[in-house]
């Protein structure tokens, strides 16, 4: 009787262990994907630099080039969307995490997972299946990234010529496909697993290309034609 409780004393404290390493394991989990994804609180009253330039000097650039009346007429940026698609994601699921937790490091702010809609037996991919990783940019983060990526990011691009001034919609919206996420200093070449690439998707209430691209040139896209 003494070795038969022996025995379930033990196990009772096996069992007690490996739920405690297991909730420690999640715990630095969660740690690590926080970590992963910290932004460091602005300060009251702080305005990003390109912001403040687009207030003071680029409003009234566009005012003069096109014949506005009204400061409002003026086109602004509305918002940036980050699309990172995987597709070794079918065969290695971690990579659609690295490439989210690195997506977060360039943008600041959480980046969302993409599934799948439905099934490609051709590509291997199942419904539901994640693929890729997504970011939505707004007011003050949208400016922070857009400067640091016409300041900083796309001129580290190798054999950097400038970008296609063709890629807008119609409708003033600004399409930008990039090779690498590694131009952004945000991101350790040593910690990159896979070099993906992304697109980037600068939306504006521009009334057509013309101002579209007037209004991006003048905040600093390196446009070649």
């Amino acid at each position: 009787m003494a070795e038969e409780n022996d025995d379930k004393a033990a196990a009772a404290a096996a069992k007690a262990e490996r739920a405690e390493k297991a909730k420690a394991k999640a715990a630095k989990g969660k740690e690590k994907k926080r970590d992963a994804i910290k932004v460091e609180p602005l300060p009251e009253g702080y305005v990003p630099r390109l912001l403040g330039r687009y207030n003071k000097e680029i409003v009234p650039a566009l005012m003069k080039e096109f014949g506005y009346k009204n400061a409002m007429e003026v086109p602004k940026v509305t918002k940036i969307v980050v699309n990172a698609g995987i597709g070794e994601a079918t065969s290695n699921p971690n990579l659609v995490k690295a490439a989210a937790e690195q997506l977060s490091d360039i943008t600041g702010q959480h980046a969302v997972i993409t599934k799948s809609k439905k099934a490609i037996a051709n590509f291997k991919l199942r419904g539901g299946q994640a693929i890729g990783a997504t970011v939505t940019l707004r007011r003050l983060a949208m400016w922070e990234f857009l400067d640091r990526l016409v300041s900083v990011a796309l001129p580290r691009t190798r054999d950097f010529k400038g970008i296609n001034g063709k890629a807008f919609d119609g409708r003033g919206n600004y399409t930008l496909g990039l090779k690498e996420q590694i131009i952004f200093p945000e991101v350790s070449y040593e910690d990159v697993e896979k070099v993906f690439g992304m697109n980037i998707s600068i939306i504006t209430t521009a009334k057509d290309d013309v101002q579209g691209k007037a209004l991006l040139r003048h905040l600093g896209m390196p446009f070649r034609n």
